[in-house]
């Protein structure tokens, strides 16, 4: 089916200008300044990239996902809803919940851009989800302005594709997060904005590896007092017995007045660790993840530690929750259903404090009235107390009052005191 029979209207124009497609992008991946190439995969292959990937999108795929509805008091949870169930326990038969957003948010951070397919009934509703590969989409712009995507299909990770080739999908069948971008449409790849930074920790691992594959010692020079007639076979022999970290160690027994003079910057000298440890310090970074979640805890300690935690939810995640909750609330609620419901990433239990903290705010809370027992007991994830109990009850701490009242119940009761 072509785009002029499924929007009516002629060859598609004014593309985004990010789109992955065309020569106006060369820049996303490729070769780094260091020489290394850079894409997707090769990141992946570094402790520092991969570490990051994993935080967030496994920090993401675990919050809890509800759908809420507006009340007259506030709002509340709403169980019946058709999303509730394919957000929360499962977007399809083959994924939960959890590995389907830790897929989606890991595209996200590696190309820019998460994509699933939106399968729906005849009313509309939500019926399943399934991602998309980002690499495999392409954004575009019918005359109408309409938006589409065409998904170029040639592997069989997705099952309601059945055929190869290039596969047109409406704006309506199509759940997308887009990451940071110039236009608001497309995101681009964190990736490929920093693949020079990736690029040079590519090289440094490559470095330490061919380091210690040559025996953690630095080339040298073997210095003969005569004229060699094969110096290739001398330098494979003595390779060959010396050469490696499984050779390392061993004693070298040189002939004919032949010399062994060690050349190259040994590592210490390159800083070669301290260029590790910064090119880590710059991947987390570029993710904006916290070095101590990483593993550098050289300016990490028990006093700044929790305080580093909390600004990660609040500085690193609540931006990503913002997109995939407003993402979420845009493609896949009806437009009848906005002003009635909202989706909700909870982050409340990662921002909660030490048992002592909580127990000592929730004490202010109780005796100043705004919380009851109940409302303490379900942010401890407790069974509430019966209301005829007294689990619902607001208490108010019966030791202060207003100036102007102060004594009102001795005047009351007979007192003497002078009226205020």
């Amino acid at each position: 089916m072509g785009i002029k029979s499924l929007f009516g209207f002629g060859q598609a124009r004014d593309k985004p200008t990010n789109s992955y497609a065309g020569s106006a992008l060369s820049f996303l991946f490729g070769r780094s300044t260091s020489g290394k190439p850079v894409n997707e995969r090769t990141a992946m292959q570094t402790t520092a990239v991969y570490a990051c990937v994993r935080i967030l999108s496994e920090a993401i795929a675990s919050l809890p996902l509800n759908i809420y509805k507006y009340t007259n008091t506030g709002k509340e949870r709403v169980y019946d809803h058709p999303l509730y169930h394919v957000l929360h326990d499962a977007p399809n038969e083959e994924m939960t919940s959890f590995v389907f957003r830790e897929t989606l948010m890991s595209h996200l951070l590696i190309w820019g851009n998460a994509y699933a397919q939106i399968i729906r009934d005849g009313r509309g509703q939500v019926l399943a989800l399934y991602p998309l590969l980002p690499d495999k989409v392409q954004v575009d712009r019918a005359e109408n302005g309409e938006l589409y995507y065409l998904y170029s299909r040639n592997s069989e990770e997705n099952p309601n594709f059945k055929e190869n080739g290039d596969i047109i999908l409406r704006k309506e069948e199509v759940l997308h997060i887009p990451g940071l971008g110039f236009d608001g449409l497309i995101g681009y790849s964190p990736i490929a904005m920093a693949k020079n930074a990736v690029g040079m920790t590519i090289a440094c691992e490559e470095y330490g590896a061919s380091f210690f594959a040559n025996g953690a010692t630095p080339g040298g020079v073997l210095e003969h007092p005569g004229v060699l007639k094969d110096p290739a076979k001398v330098r494979d022999s003595w390779h060959s017995v010396y050469g490696g970290s499984k050779n390392a160690g061993k004693v070298a027994v040189l002939e004919e007045g032949m010399k062994y003079q060690q050349i190259g910057i040994p590592p210490e000298e390159a800083q070669f660790l301290e260029t590790r440890k910064f090119q880590i310090n710059e991947i987390a970074r570029m993710y904006r993840i916290p070095p101590h979640m990483v593993g550098d805890l050289e300016k990490s300690s028990f006093s700044n530690i929790e305080q580093q935690s909390l600004e990660f939810v609040k500085y690193t995640l609540d931006p990503w929750v913002c997109r995939w909750e407003q993402a979420m609330m845009k493609d896949l609620l009806l437009p009848q259903e906005k002003k009635d419901y909202f989706i909700k990433l909870n982050v409340d239990g990662l921002l909660r404090g030490d048992y002592q903290s909580r127990m000592n705010g929730y004490s202010v809370a109780r005796q100043n009235g705004w919380m009851s027992a109940n409302d303490i007991r379900e942010l401890e994830d407790m069974n509430p107390i019966p209301a005829e109990a007294g689990g619902d009850l607001y208490l108010v701490n019966g030791s202060m009052t207003k100036l102007s009242e102060a004594g009102a119940f001795a005047r009351n009761a007979g007192g003497n005191l002078p009226k205020v």
